[in-house]
């Protein structure tokens, strides 16, 4: 069976990698199935900025150190752990969003996705990606803080974008946010989640209120 793959992706200061970081402790997740901060360790590696953000170059970077490690904690998973959960703060999703969303017009944006889609290893993971549990992260407006960048128009657009490109690639995802606000309710729902992906028939029938389908829309329902 192939291990349960759990990606929370969204805005930067919604609670991803907090979530994570707790769900990765309750369930004892072995390090190598936990990806994180994978952004973070490329500019620092590599000396990118803020400032590279809206290059194509940088996000290229960041997905390709990302599917590496997804690869590599799925090969792990594989092979067993206590889990059977692979868990990862951000996706190779991720960074398409943020070329589409730092380009100047619609021709740029999708210049910029194209360099990405066209990846192999993203092909690959994509397949992944249709089976795996994808968390949407949304904005809490009391966490946020309006540095004159990433204010809540930014966080929301952003959203927008994430959905946009989910629906695009036909992966399933439910979200979650204001109404969610403690870290042991997130915790316990997304823990849920998971245990429902190992009984996929009673996952289709069950809807957990606080976190929201978002694999149609409402004039499909």
């Amino acid at each position: 069976m192939s291990p349960v793959q759990v990606y929370v992706v969204g805005p930067s200061s919604t609670g991803k990698t907090t979530l994570c970081n707790a769900v990765a402790k309750s369930v004892g997740l072995p390090t190598r199935c936990y990806i994180t901060e994978v952004a973070r360790q490329v500019m620092r590696s590599k000396g990118y900025t803020r400032a590279d953000v809206g290059t194509v170059e940088m996000q290229r970077a960041i997905m390709l150190a990302q599917l590496e490690k997804e690869a590599n904690a799925f090969a792990c998973a594989r092979w067993g752990n206590s889990e059977g959960l692979i868990l990862s703060d951000r996706s190779g999703i991720d960074p398409i969003v943020y070329a589409i969303m730092t380009a100047k017009d619609e021709g740029e944006a999708h210049q910029k996705e194209e360099v990405l889609v066209n990846i192999p290893a993203f092909q690959m993971a994509l397949r992944r990606y249709k089976e795996a549990i994808f968390l949407l992260l949304n904005p809490v407006e009391e966490w946020l803080v309006d540095d004159g960048v990433r204010n809540l128009d930014h966080h929301e657009r952003c959203i927008k974008v994430f959905r946009q490109v989910l629906d695009k690639f036909g992966i399933k995802y439910q979200e979650m946010g204001a109404e969610t606000k403690k870290i042991e309710d997130r915790v316990r729902l997304l823990e849920e989640r998971m245990a429902l992906a190992h009984r996929p028939l009673v996952s289709q029938m069950r809807d957990t209120p606080a976190i929201r389908p978002r694999s149609r829309t409402p004039a499909e329902k």
